[in-house]
């Protein structure tokens, strides 16, 4: 077909159905080289080479440094070992590397009694359920379970009781207390009797002296295996590193250096994670005091000296330094959204980047716990030359012009040479932290001038732990009703003729603990934060003086579980502006040796602002018609 068609003809053509033969056509264009040699193709020639050299001299890089690649490094390395550890003001103890640090910091003990109060009910049962299957794995006869049942009871609230308001206000607590007083080991119990005596606790059954022995042994396989449940202070003071007063952890560790000692503090610690940013050096504290250390090789102390090849660091996104080749597309750098505040984290990524071939690895590997110094380090290049090279964070400690990373500041305002140490922390990368049991958001407010202890979430006896406002309201309810039940009138039932009613205060749930601002003892113008006690006022309650509400959390309630109570005090600089958040709970990790420690840690962090009770003195209500 010769003929050219035009687009309505085409169209024609297909409407009547008619076939085209289509004859595709392409056309490819392709190089023909002259010679099989391909060395002039791989030189990337420059023809123009004065445009390349005038970029060059435009860009800056006629200033540049060409500084050979290393070869070999040889190091020169000072080192020592923790050896004492002393939690905030106790007693100094042996350094022990085989817990993690967070939790030798913050272990804190379970708390089982609330003054008179038997509270943590899942653990008391969870520890008799173990005694339990100890005399069942034993053959020891049934009837010893029924006795130790009667011996060790669980605490049988009486709803007619006030004192056991705290059992019964609570719909869940009750219920388990119930089901479990006559049935069931209180373990905790039997665990107390088997540590002050270790034969308090033997039940003989039907004058069987046999079992005395028997009972003897499982006995302190009982307590093994509480201990190694969880890891918490021992002894009536404990030891745990935390500070009630300033609501975080402070603990010391030292080291020998020479003849002395080099004490580390860290005075401020309540992240969750500890590392060489939170220990600052003492030059103050000759000693930490005399305690019997632990065995340590004989070589701890002795210098290092060792041979490294260096090699080259690599990193995800890195930039390729060899021609005709794409960068590894795993790491995006420009999906990177920093904030307004992120100004470190630009600059370090574009240290990365412009400098990436100059980054060069020397492995060294230290047990946990050493102190390490680089005296210094010597490197051979390609080109032969032999540098020495120091750190570049030396100088006085306080120069504002000295850049260093990982190295630890000194205290004191004394001009002190800087110390270019860094500690190998025995601590963990990773805490599995639980649900909070205790919660306490202290707040300030400015209206009643007052700063409130609100218990956020507070543990029940049975050992669950509800929201602090439920728990409150659940209590006034059942004390209410008991005060009813016993005959006195019910609130708005007084005959009265007027239309308002005198108030001497009103009332803020039972969960708001007040804290009231005092001088501090022998000073007049510093002020501390005392822990007050609100008044339970209920319409026809005869009790005089009226009842004061505690705390129900651990964390406030510091000096009420001791024979005899003690007040309370907190810093007023430790309650901000934004107030202050506190919550306990659980902590969970494995060790390097395979081993799990769990243990009870506090955390802490910024508020939510200030706050209002909206408490009042001296005013008038309406009364409710009917």
């Amino acid at each position: 077909m010769s003929e050219q068609l035009t687009n309505t003809e085409l169209l024609q053509f297909l409407a009547k159905e008619l076939l085209l033969p289509v004859l595709p056509v392409f056309n490819r264009l392709e190089a023909r080289p002259r010679t099989h040699d391909f060395d002039q193709a791989l030189r990337a020639e420059v023809r123009d080479a004065l445009w390349m050299l005038t970029k060059q001299w435009q860009m800056g890089e006629f200033k540049g440094d060409d500084a050979g690649s290393p070869v070999s490094a040889k190091v020169y390395m000072e080192k020592t070992a923790l050896t004492k550890y002393r939690p905030a003001d106790r007693p100094a103890q042996a350094f022990d590397d085989c817990v993690p640090l967070e939790a030798k910091v913050e272990q804190r003990r379970i708390p089982f009694l609330a003054g008179d109060l038997e509270i943590a009910l899942d653990l008391r049962l969870v520890m008799g359920r173990h005694w339990a299957k100890l005399l069942a794995k034993h053959g020891l006869p049934a009837a010893l379970r029924e006795a130790y049942v009667r011996h060790y009871p669980i605490h049988q609230p009486d709803p007619d009781r006030r004192e056991d308001v705290y059992y019964c206000a609570t719909q869940q607590s009750w219920r388990k207390h119930a089901a479990t007083a006559t049935r069931r080991i209180d373990g905790k119990k039997l665990y107390d009797d088997i540590v002050a005596d270790s034969g308090r606790h033997v039940i003989t059954v039907e004058a069987d002296p046999a079992l005395h022995d028997d009972l003897i042994a499982l006995g302190k396989r009982f307590v093994q295996w509480f201990d190694g449940l969880f890891y918490q202070p021992r002894g009536e003071e404990g030891e745990d590193g935390w500070l009630p007063s300033k609501l975080e952890y402070q603990f010391a560790c030292s080291a020998p250096k020479d003849s002395a000692e080099k004490v580390f503090s860290a005075k401020e610690y309540y992240h969750g994670h500890l590392d060489w940013y939170n220990f600052s050096i003492e030059p103050e504290t000759p000693t930490l005091g005399d305690v019997e250390e632990r065995p340590l090789p004989e070589d701890f102390d002795a210098p290092i000296v060792r041979c490294f090849i260096p090699t080259p660091i690599q990193f995800g996104g890195m930039p390729n330094t060899r021609w005709w080749t794409f960068e590894e597309g795993k790491t995006n750098f420009g999906d990177i959204r920093p904030d307004t505040t992120d100004i470190n984290k630009l600059l370090v990524i574009e240290f990365g980047l412009l400098y990436a071939n100059d980054w060069y690895l020397l492995p060294f590997t230290l047990p946990a716990g050493t102190i390490v110094n680089i005296r210094g380090m010597t490197v051979n290049n390609v080109f032969g030359e032999n540098l020495w090279i120091r750190a570049t964070g030396r100088g006085l400690d306080d120069n504002p012009n000295r850049w260093t990373m990982y190295s630890m500041d000194i205290a004191g305002a004394d001009r002190r040479p800087a110390d270019l140490s860094l500690m190998l922390t025995p601590s963990v990368p990773k805490i599995q932290q639980g649900n909070p049991i205790e919660e306490v958001q202290l707040a300030r407010d400015e209206v009643a001038n007052l700063v409130w202890g609100i218990e956020q979430r507070v543990p029940l006896p049975s050992g669950e732990s509800i929201p602090g406002r439920e728990a409150g309201r659940d209590t006034l309810r059942y004390l209410t009703r008991m005060v009813r039940e016993s005959g006195a009138p019910a609130e708005g039932t007084l005959v009265s003729a007027a239309d308002w009613r005198y108030k001497i205060m009103s009332m803020v749930p039972e969960n708001w603990i007040p804290f009231i601002a005092t001088h501090d003892e022998g000073s007049v113008r510093q002020t501390r934060l005392q822990r007050g006690s609100m008044p339970r006022l209920i319409e026809g309650d005869r009790q005089e003086p009226p009842e004061r509400i505690k705390p129900r959390t651990n964390l406030l309630r510091q000096g009420l579980n001791r024979p005899i109570k003690q007040s309370y005090y907190i810093d007023e600089e430790e309650v901000l502006r934004a107030g202050t958040h506190v919550a306990q709970s659980f902590q969970r990790t494995r060790w390097y040796n395979g081993q799990v420690y769990t243990w009870l840690g506090v955390r802490k962090r910024t508020g939510r602002g200030e706050t209002s009770s909206q408490l009042r003195f001296d005013y008038l209500q309406p009364v409710k018609k009917r």
